[in-house]
């Protein structure tokens, strides 16, 4: 069973950093592509950017320049290092596994509040 869990979310100023991490069991880690989405509240789950397996990365427009994502296969891990944060930037961050839609598996999500 894939399980997915999430981390390094938190409470930070306008114009902060933070950088999140996911972490993958149960899966086939290190060529399954990964992705990262965040929901604010009354709004729908946006995707904000992907990886594959061997490392290719897409953005959204919003948040391209600010943020990167990035894998540590020997870790089945992902991070999503969030820079030059904004107040329109808090949400629930959840990762995803798989380059389909529906994805494979969700985690819980980790929650990131910037404060102005």
């Amino acid at each position: 069973q894939v399980r997915l869990v999430e981390s390094g979310g938190g409470l930070v100023q306008a114009g902060g950093s933070l950088r999140l991490s996911c972490v993958a069991s149960g899966t086939i880690f290190g060529i399954a592509a990964m992705n990262w989405y965040r929901q604010a509240p009354g709004k729908q789950r946006e995707f904000l950017a992907s990886i594959t397996g061997g490392g290719k990365t897409n953005y959204v427009n919003s948040v391209k320049g600010r943020f990167t994502i990035s894998r540590d296969n020997a870790k089945n891990t992902i991070h999503l290092q969030m820079n030059s944060l904004k107040p329109e930037d808090t949400a629930v961050y959840y990762c995803a596994l798989g380059s389909n839609v529906p994805h494979a598996a969700w985690g819980q999500g980790t929650q990131v509040t910037v404060s102005s």
